[in-house]
């Protein structure tokens, strides 16, 4: 009765966690339909997130569940090829942005480092395990050649939890602390474009962002003010900008997730996208893989928050269909028993959620 309880008991959880993607995904775009609806706009470039962080979920949990190894090895090198082609890849401002760009590479090599180290705690050679890490180190590395300081802290950021993540005995405890991170660089971003820092922070802040990027969060704070119910309209912002209107090379984008859905979707939309990524951590909670599989995911995800919520990389469609790649193959039960793969630092136990 045990062994047949315990099936059941993790099919009822990853239900409850795909049905709440379903519900949360499916909401953002509606709600984009109705935003437009009532400002006009092209809610065209949420739906194609939408779509993509669908795609790329579903696809992660299928290729996950055949090949738990060579599948995020993959992905690490199909997302490191993308980040050093990336600006190759298309003419136009929307490419040759450096506020845009940026964030786009930092955000792929963020995931690649991500994947790396996920396929790595689901190798079971040590040699190969290691091999996998050193990959991941390189992509820090290579972040660090193309110029991309952010890609090369949070590359960094994620190699180090994931060897951390061996002694978390309880996922949800991580999980929780991912959250507030994200929680924290959210309310700094929103404090900085409300000017209410000290001057010295504000400072410093504007010389690491750019002046031109505080501006733009200023002009989104400003539309989410006069329209908290519905928002400027999708994809709109560009056209009430006074900031994107002085700029030579504009890309209509106010280079903040959080910002950007407030001022076009207002509150409604800002909650949606919060939800979405408290989807993603309670679907990485209900996992039934290893925790240090789960957490290495989580930190990944979590720097590419961060990453979003001071830069552009959400309208890169690259970037989305990664996020929901990696948070698919993170939630995927592989063909092959894992409870053997568990780390040396401690046993495996029946219930993933205490681990």
């Amino acid at each position: 009765m045990a062994s047949t309880a315990g099936p059941a008991s993790a099919h009822e959880r990853r239900s409850a966690s795909d049905a709440t993607g379903v519900v949360v995904l499916g909401a953002c775009a509606a709600w984009s339909l109705i935003a437009a609806a009532a400002h006009g706009g092209r809610p065209e470039g949420v739906l194609l997130a939408v779509l993509a962080v669908a795609a790329g979920y579903a696809s992660g949990r299928i290729c996950g569940e055949l090949m738990p190894v060579a599948a995020p090895c993959a992905g690490a090198f199909a997302g490191l090829g993308l980040a050093v082609a990336a600006p190759h890849i298309g003419p136009g401002p929307h490419v040759t942005s450096p506020l845009g760009q940026t964030g786009a590479t930092a955000a792929l090599l963020t995931l690649s480092a991500g994947a790396a180290c996920c396929a790595a705690w689901a190798a079971r050679p040590p040699g190969l395990r290691i091999g996998l890490r050193l990959l991941a180190a390189g992509i820090a590395v290579a972040a660090a050649l193309l110029g991309s300081t952010a890609g090369f802290v949070a590359c960094l950021g994620v190699l180090l939890c994931s060897l951390a993540a061996d002694r978390m005995r309880r996922r949800a405890v991580g999980l929780g602390g991912l959250a507030l991170a994200v929680l924290l660089v959210t309310g700094a971003t929103w404090a900085t474009a409300e000017d209410a820092l000290p001057d010295g922070l504000t400072v410093s802040l504007e010389g690491q962002l750019t002046q031109h990027r505080v501006l733009l969060w200023h002009d989104a704070l400003g539309m989410a003010g006069r329209e908290p119910g519905l928002g400027v309209g999708p994809g709109r912002f560009a056209e009430l900008s006074p900031t994107v209107a002085q700029s030579l090379l504009p890309d209509g984008k106010p280079h903040s997730a959080p910002l950007q859905q407030a001022a076009e979707q207002g509150v409604p939309g800002l909650v949606l996208l919060a939800a979405v990524f408290c989807w993603i951590l309670y679907a990485l909670w209900r996992s039934p893989r290893p925790t240090p599989v789960v957490l290495t995911a989580g930190a990944a995800l979590t720097a590419l928050a961060a990453i979003a919520t001071v830069g552009n990389a959400l309208s890169f469609t690259t970037v989305t269909a990664g996020a929901g790649l990696l948070a698919g193959l993170a939630t995927a039960r592989p063909v092959t028993n894992e409870s053997a793969q568990e780390p040396v630092g401690g046993p495996a136990r029946n219930n993933p959620l205490e681990r």
